[in-house]
């Protein structure tokens, strides 16, 4: 099983669609191994970003991601990684497909309402800035017989 890091940023938090992106999660299969809502300082969304520093657009993710609250989160499942990604859609909203939280959602790439690490290194280093271990909880759903062949 994997783990990945999903974010719902702050347009998505202000917007009210916390809830319809934690039951796609969990419609899909996906536990939620960890979550919390907060606000982000500056510190924390420049190592968050940090692949970005120096590009253009960098000053303006740091300002928008510490705007308003986000909800972030630890999310297990096979292929966790992947799976998230394609719930949550192209980065540009305009163009995620439909049935995706951005394509259903979003219209503006500056305002894509989540955040879903793109890679395991990535996952892991974002997990890592925003939970401690002991934040993440092991259980098993009821139903991960009938999600999973073998």
């Amino acid at each position: 099983m994997e783990q990945t890091f999903l974010m719902v940023k702050p347009d998505g938090t202000a917007r009210g669609i916390v809830g319809e992106v934690i039951s796609r999660i969990e419609a899909k299969g996906l536990k939620i191994v960890a979550m919390k809502m907060m606000e982000i300082d500056e510190g924390l969304a420049k190592r968050h970003y940090g692949e970005h520093e120096g590009k253009p657009f960098f000053a303006d993710l740091v300002s928008f991601i510490t705007s308003g609250p986000v909800v972030a989160m630890v999310v297990e499942g096979r292929e966790a990684v992947n799976v998230c990604r394609a719930l949550i859609g192209a980065t540009d909203p305009k163009e995620a497909g439909p049935g995706t939280i951005r394509g259903d959602f979003g219209i503006d790439v500056g305002r894509n309402l989540v955040h879903g690490s793109d890679s395991l290194a990535s996952a892991e280093r974002e997990i890592s800035l925003f939970f401690t271990p002991e934040e993440i909880i092991e259980y098993k759903r009821t139903d991960e017989d009938w999600l999973y062949e073998n």
